[in-house]
């Protein structure tokens, strides 16, 4: 008898609108659908995402999102098992947007409902995309978090180590801005970068003093503002080489802290497993420079890097249907009292990173 299950997923942590279908057939996942709305045309005048635009902009293209997906995969609502939505952490207009679209379509639909952490949507992605067994390393990097993980099952992850202020991903766009290359930052910050001399300004490598696998971002960008603000009062002005001079600077330093702390992480990771799998996902993950670095650190343990194909380490549905999937196996599911979160730690038992306060910890 085959084993099906099939689930339409929702997110809208961020600024991008998304809804998937996606089946697990005997064990393998079969993304039917993923649509994926953008919004940097209506966030690239501010230089980063503004919640309140964002959260009116969800509540335009949820219904339409969805309604794609479901043409797109050519199954019918009546005929999903479950709705997985991203129920946190995130920007909470957006967050709340998602979660009243996906408890609208489960009351309408007499569906089960299941509430997601977005950091688990893409820590259990490589499950769908290379169907690894637990346990495995996971080092999420993206625009808001940076976590090294070890991924247990679908509700245990022990965090070993993170970013105690900014993500690379929240830096690469504030370095953008201040080198006026636009949003989002990422990608642009990669390509200035490529015509760059990635020596010529010495940016520190933060907490590699330090024995531990935890980082920080908000220094490495304090020093790039100083280089930049000096080359300005010493020649009136930057130019294109020295912007692509200071975004390569910037790059290797990111590259260089981020495999260093894996290097740590994976010897942590060893002692307690047998198991051989490292990934990686998030939208940082893209970035080819750090790739690279971070396939030198696995290769070095005798590790494979595990890297889901880039429109699955962005924000999108998929990862959060597919994390539905496991938890509707697993017989955990929510009902209408599900609520919006916007913190929201993937590890319960670690002490808070980025402290606390009464919407809970950070990180």
């Amino acid at each position: 008898m085959t084993d099906i299950i099939t689930i339409l997923g929702i997110e809208s942590s961020c600024d991008d609108t998304a809804a998937a279908v996606v089946q697990r057939i005997n064990g393998k996942a079969l993304v039917l659908s993923s649509v994926v709305v953008g919004q940097e045309i209506l966030h690239e005048a501010y230089g980063g995402v503004v919640p309140e635009i964002a959260a009116r902009a969800h509540a335009e293209q949820l219904d339409i999102a969805v309604e794609k997906a479901l043409v797109q995969s050519d199954i019918k609502l009546e005929h999903v098992d479950a709705i997985a939505v991203t129920s946190g952490p995130g920007l909470i207009g957006g967050v709340v947007s998602g979660v009243m679209c996906a408890k609208g379509l489960a009351a309408g639909m007499n569906k089960p409902l299941i509430g997601i952490n977005h950091l688990v949507g893409h820590a259990l992605t490589p499950r769908m995309t290379d169907t690894i067994s637990y346990p495995y390393l996971m080092l999420l990097v993206s625009g808001g978090h940076c976590q090294f993980l070890a991924v247990l099952s679908e509700t245990e992850f022990d965090r070993i180590g993170g970013t105690i202020d900014d993500a690379p991903g929240e830096a690469f766009d504030k370095t953008a801005k201040l080198l006026g290359l636009g949003y989002p930052g990422g990608p642009l910050v990669e390509k200035a970068a490529k015509n760059g001399d990635p020596t010529r300004f010495k940016f520190p490598r933060p907490l590699l003093d330090r024995p531990d696998c935890n980082m920080s971002f908000s220094g490495l960008k304090t020093a790039l503002r100083r280089a930049r603000d000096l080359l300005v009062k010493e020649k009136g002005g930057i130019s294109y080489q020295d912007q692509s001079d200071l975004c390569a600077s910037f790059q290797i330093a990111v590259a260089d802290t981020l495999a260093e702390k894996a290097n740590r992480a994976i010897d942590i990771f060893k002692k307690t497993t047998d198991s051989k799998n490292f990934a990686v996902a998030g939208g940082v993950a893209a970035n080819t420079v750090i790739k690279k670095e971070l396939e030198n650190i696995a290769q070095k343990h005798n590790f494979t890097l595990l890297s889901p194909p880039l429109k699955y380490c962005t924000d999108n549905a998929a990862m959060i249907a597919w994390a539905g999937i496991e938890r509707y196996s697993a017989g955990l599911v929510d009902d209408m009292t599900l609520a919006a979160r916007p913190r929201w730690p993937i590890d319960h038992k670690a002490k808070p990173m980025l402290g606390s306060g009464k919407k809970g910890a950070k990180a």
